[in-house]
């Protein structure tokens, strides 16, 4: 059995036998990645229960680009609505006991869904299972998606889920839970899978991650989680959403705020610079309100008075250091070759 963390059981764990897994990929313009995501997929030493592609109403030739696996794979193809709409046709059209995601630009390592189907075995209490992963840029791998500085959580699911999203998206979640719970929310075009977690965790959930990396998560400057402003947004609409949930009781609603709070004064932060790259007349007004604005680091309220008071040196700045680095998901720096 590989190593693995996840919260003590409620009560003693039995194993239960090998769950089924259906690997689901929404895919939307991505015909000359999406074949390398599929070939991982059948490639696994556990084969899949089925591979189900629902393309997202691609114009570039995605259904050519899948043809030599058109007959190891079911192919889906819906008017484009969105990366969560996607995912959730793909789930309601499988048929395994566990939907795992793959996005369409990134790929499994051959022994992950034998890892999965592990930890599922051996914890049957939990409903959503992961691994660690490598995060890569242009095929060089960058890092691990957990480290130090972003642990999977064990201890205190819940408050943690608040806070940040612990579960790495490549995850696999039992296919009755997630559509119990309503699937991915297709009101969201940003961090539609921290939103599901939430919910589920939130409701009983319990989440467990296998400690090998055993997928490649591509870091793309074209990609949703690279469009920081908008990661952010969906951050902070997500929080908002998490207010009306009826699971979160008053005792843990002070951590919804503290994080609601850290993500708007990013946002704010981030609309400034904006704001300043654009020679928006109003940056100047966004910089101010930065430094004098509540829940603001102290760098940032220095920096947004700095900016207040020299606009075009901070325009240039920012040009600067834009045009060197880009931030991918997880917060990965990369730097423009």
């Amino acid at each position: 059995m590989r190593p693995y963390l996840a919260p003590e059981p409620l009560r003693p764990a039995e194993h239960g036998p090998v769950p089924t897994f259906s690997v689901v990929i929404a895919a939307f313009q991505v015909a000359d990645l999406a074949p390398s995501a599929v070939a991982s997929a059948l490639a696994q030493t556990v084969p899949p229960h089925e591979v189900i592609v629902c393309d997202d109403g691609s114009t570039d030739n995605l259904e050519l680009a899948l043809a030599p696996f058109r007959d190891r794979i079911v192919y889906l193809r819906t008017e484009n609505r969105g990366e969560a709409s996607a995912k959730n046709t793909a789930a309601r059209a499988a048929s395994g006991d566990f939907v795992a995601i793959l996005d369409a630009d990134d790929v499994y390592l051959p022994e992950r869904l034998e890892a999965l189907g592990e930890l599922a075995s051996a914890r049957p209490d939990l409903d959503i299972v992961t691994t660690d992963a490598y995060l890569e840029v242009d095929g060089r791998i960058v890092r691990r998606c957990y480290d130090a500085d972003w642990p999977f959580e064990v201890a205190d699911q819940r408050r943690a889920i608040l806070e940040r999203n612990f579960v790495f998206g490549l995850a696999a979640v039992r296919r009755e839970r997630l559509l119990a719970g309503g699937g991915f929310d297709e009101s969201l075009r940003w961090t539609t899978d921290w939103d599901c977690w939430l919910r589920l965790i939130l409701d009983g959930a319990h989440a467990g991650s296998v400690l090998e990396p055993l997928a490649r998560y591509r870091l793309r400057e074209q990609s949703l989680s690279a469009n920081r402003s908008r990661l952010v947004e969906g951050r902070v609409s997500t929080l908002r959403k998490a207010r009306r949930n009826p699971s979160l009781p008053p005792e843990e609603r002070p951590t919804l705020a503290r994080s609601l709070a850290r993500q708007e004064g990013e946002l704010a932060f981030l609309k400034a610079c904006d704001a300043l790259l654009a020679a928006d007349p109003a940056a100047r007004r966004h910089c101010l309100a930065l430094a004098t604005g509540r829940n603001i680091s102290a760098g940032v309220r220095l920096r947004g008075a700095v900016a207040g008071v020299a606009p075009g040196l901070a325009r240039r700045w920012l040009r600067r250091r834009r045009g060197a680095v880009w931030v991918g998901a997880a917060g990965v720096r990369v730097t423009r070759r």
